[in-house]
């Protein structure tokens, strides 16, 4: 494969590329699902492929292809798609200078999740079945495991070669309590389930059978409790809930294509512009976000990105202040800096896209049980139902599935359909609390979408319980 990727890119430069890179990606992929008792679906995946991207005439082309007897065919295809794009450039595709890398890399995990057997794994998600299985308004158990390998290959003209292979498992459970029209689900670890970029022992560690009649039995209390109240609340929010708050509200605006307008047709642009970095107040003075890549087990993790770049830790926001964009080579030059490391593709047919990492909320001084017990009057909400979000990731309303009051400093009622809203920055200046580190956890999402045709990344969020203040509530 080596010999054929080397000849490729060749090939590439003989036909006048200024640049090219190759990735060749084989993907294996288990799905399984259990429902009411029974295994709903199994489904088992491999794929494997080559993508080529090229710079001629200032402008990219790229093609792939599942035929790996003829590199050579896919790169002249990539040639002519750059030759045509050319006709109708603004202007010419400079890309940020990078250290040519020789490198491998393997995710260090202790089990293979594809050594366990499938026996097992069901074995795993029928006990949490039944014991979510505790009463007749329970209608709907459901439960779910992946677990997914990737061998890639980069190489590029400039003289990197990289071998990476990344394992990642995880899963969920669910419980639906209805009870005439009403209708309350309750899921763990969170309402998309908790994936890492480690092996089987994650799945051990989650503990789905110490949670699954606890979820269900609040699934059930959900069904007479009163609707949480509206108007303006102190809230408490949990690592489930704020995974998903930072990655709409944080993680997307600050990809730089957004920002630039490259891209728009799926879920909107961007808010921030680069005259914003070192002055814009994104939150309080409490508030830090990094984009990190090189977290032992996050989701997000990795040790190069699709464009052969080194993972990388970059600030985000510091003390509050916007200081730093998702970059790939090209937009950060446009910026004078270098890029750092967020171009990655889902598999071999898609080019590489800006991706969020894992972007984390760093953790702050406070013990959960001690910030509940500081909060005089608040809501406490858990893990997110709905959400919704403005073109420009501005305006925002998130539902959750679960909360509670804080009475006098102590958690008090359930209370069900909890909504709030607010705009991005104003939320985040009103955090004045941030859990600490035995309270962090890094929350992996398996379905980021982004893209035409549309793309799937697998991102994390480090995230802590934290309170808000003055936030409306619905």
């Amino acid at each position: 494969m080596k010999r054929k990727i080397e000849g490729a890119l060749e090939t590439a430069l003989s036909l006048g590329a200024s640049y090219a890179d190759i990735r060749f990606v084989n993907r294996k992929k288990e799905n399984i699902s259990v429902k009411n008792g029974k295994p709903e679906a199994i489904s088992s995946s491999e794929d494997r492929g080559i993508g080529v991207r090229v710079i001629k005439d200032g402008s990219w082309g790229f093609s792939s292809s599942s035929d790996l007897s003829n590199l050579d065919k896919v790169v002249k295809n990539a040639i002519d798609i750059a030759s045509s794009s050319a006709l109708t450039k603004k202007k010419d595709v400079v890309l940020a200078e990078v250290e040519p890398v020789i490198a491998s890399y393997a995710t260090p995990y202790q089990i293979d999740p594809f050594s366990v057997p499938l026996e097992e794994k069901l074995d795993l998600l029928l006990q949490a079945d039944s014991l979510m299985n505790i009463s007749s308004k329970i209608k709907i158990r459901e439960s779910s495991l992946m677990s997914f390998l990737e061998d890639k290959i980069f190489a590029s003209t400039e003289g990197s070669y990289i071998d990476q292979k990344r394992i990642e498992t995880g899963g969920e459970i669910a419980a639906t309590a209805i009870e005439g029209s009403e209708v309350q689900r309750r899921s763990y670890p969170n309402n998309f389930g908790d994936y890492g970029s480690r092996g089987f022992e994650l799945v051990k560690e989650m503990g789905f059978e110490k949670n699954a009649e606890r979820i269900a039995t609040e699934a059930l209390e959900l069904l007479s409790a009163p609707k949480a109240p509206d108007g303006e609340q102190t809230i408490i929010v949990d690592g489930g809930q704020l995974t998903l708050q930072v990655h709409e509200s944080i993680g997307h605006p600050i990809e730089l294509d957004r920002v630039f307008g490259t891209e728009a047709s799926y879920a909107g642009t961007s808010f921030l512009e680069p005259e914003m970095l070192g002055v814009f107040r994104y939150g309080s003075e409490i508030v830090n976000i990094t984009a990190d890549a090189t977290l032992e087990g996050g989701l997000g993790s990795f040790a190069f990105d699709d464009e052969g770049i080194p993972a990388q830790r970059t600030d985000i926001i510091k003390n509050g202040i916007f200081c730093g964009f998702l970059t790939c080579r090209e937009t950060a030059k446009v910026l004078g800096q270098r890029s750092n490391g967020t171009m990655r593709a889902d598999g071999w047919a898609r080019i590489p896209l800006i991706r969020m990492t894992n972007i984390n909320l760093l953790p702050g001084e406070w013990a959960l049980e001690d910030l509940i017990r500081d909060t005089d009057d608040g809501i406490f909400l858990k893990t997110n139902k709905c959400w919704s979000i403005d073109n420009k990731r501005l305006n925002f309303q998130f539902g959750c599935e679960f909360a509670r009051k804080i009475r006098n400093g102590k958690l008090a009622e359930v209370l069900k359909n909890p909504v709030y809203t607010g705009i991005t920055s104003q939320f985040w200046k009103s955090c004045d609390a941030i859990c600490n580190k035995d309270h962090w956890h890094i929350f992996g999402v398996p379905n980021c979408g982004k893209g035409q045709p549309g793309q799937s990344a697998h991102v994390g969020h480090g995230v802590a319980p934290a309170r808000f203040r003055k936030v409306r509530m619905l």
